[in-house]
């Protein structure tokens, strides 16, 4: 699997690892919230070196990589600049945001926001099939059939996959991926 520039890739990991840990200092809810947004926004980016779509996910071999935001962004122009100027696969990345699940056409990764959750049910019922990593640090995310969800966990972030919600969605992941994961029991969906 190609992988981002080593050096930039090593260095964004470091950090998320770094941003995550940020919050261990006694400092304002506020700072540690933006903190841990912006470390978010370094994994949805990472998260396109581990997972394999499947062709028809793009429309074609030039397409770009989509990372899009359902409901409230929670992280601004973070991610733009994040993804501003970088590669995977060959692709470029494109940030896009929507306000209802029906607008989510051509998307690899969609963070669902808090914001949804009254919605998430009708959010996943509509996306079920689709080649779309589905991403949320919204409450049982996981359990509701999202794929990735993100936990903060004393300052620091870790991931809960929902396997079974991924091979749903044809989606392959890299063992590093999974392998600080939490793994989501089969449910028998």
């Amino acid at each position: 699997m190609a992988l981002l520039r080593v050096p930039l890739a090593r260095g964004l990991w470091s950090m998320a690892a770094g941003l995550a840990i940020m919050g261990t200092r006694s400092s304002a809810a506020q700072s540690v919230q933006a903190s841990a947004s912006e470390v978010q926004a370094v994994f949805l980016f990472n998260f396109a070196q581990f997972v394999e779509w499947p062709a028809e996910a793009f429309s074609d071999s030039r397409a770009p990589l989509v990372i899009g935001i359902l409901g409230k962004d929670p992280f601004g122009g973070f991610l733009d600049e994040t993804v501003r100027g970088e590669t995977v696969r060959g692709r470029t990345f494109r940030v896009d945001r929507y306000r209802r699940v029906e607008d989510v056409r051509e998307c690899q990764i969609l963070f669902i926001s808090r914001s949804e959750t009254k919605r998430l049910d009708s959010i996943l019922t509509a996306l079920k099939g689709k080649p779309i990593l589905t991403v949320s640090n919204g409450d049982d995310f996981d359990r509701a059939g999202g794929i990735i969800r993100f936990i903060l966990d004393k300052s620091k972030i870790r991931l809960s996959v929902d396997l079974e919600a991924a091979q749903a969605a044809r989606l392959t992941f890299s063992s590093k991926l999974l392998r600080s994961a939490a793994i989501v029991p089969p449910s028998g969906r």
